[in-house]
């Protein structure tokens, strides 16, 4: 009698979601050069190195490059752009008020289309 036997595959699924947390958590390094010579004269290199990883491993390992650069801290002094804007509106009102002055001082009054107004 022959027996049969079955054979059982140790095939374990992985979800995308399951991949990205594995790697964000411990880490991706991916490092590469490229070098264009010629005739022993180098006229390129090109050093990549790219970290793939979670905010919190990139703080671990001393990436904190973001933490100072303006571009990604919140504005938190709202009050310094209101009054640096509220001071650019004087600024150009009190100029086209001036130059008002200057076209009726010069005899051409302004147009209806041109007409100065002041807030």
């Amino acid at each position: 009698m022959v027996q049969q036997r079955s054979m059982s595959h140790a095939v374990e699924s992985s979800t995308l979601a399951d991949v990205l947390e594995r790697v964000l958590d411990k880490g991706v390094v991916i490092a590469g050069d490229i070098r264009v010579k010629l005739v022993d004269i180098e006229l390129l290199s090109i050093q990549i190195r790219l970290v793939i990883c979670s905010v919190d491993k990139a703080k671990e390992m001393g990436m904190d490059w973001w933490v100072n650069n303006p571009i990604f801290r919140q504005q938190k002094d709202d009050g310094a752009l209101a009054n640096s804007l509220a001071s650019i509106e004087e600024r150009m009102a009190r100029l086209e008020a001036a130059s008002a002055q200057e076209e009726i001082r010069a005899g051409r009054s302004a147009s209806p289309s041109q007409s100065v107004h002041v807030p």
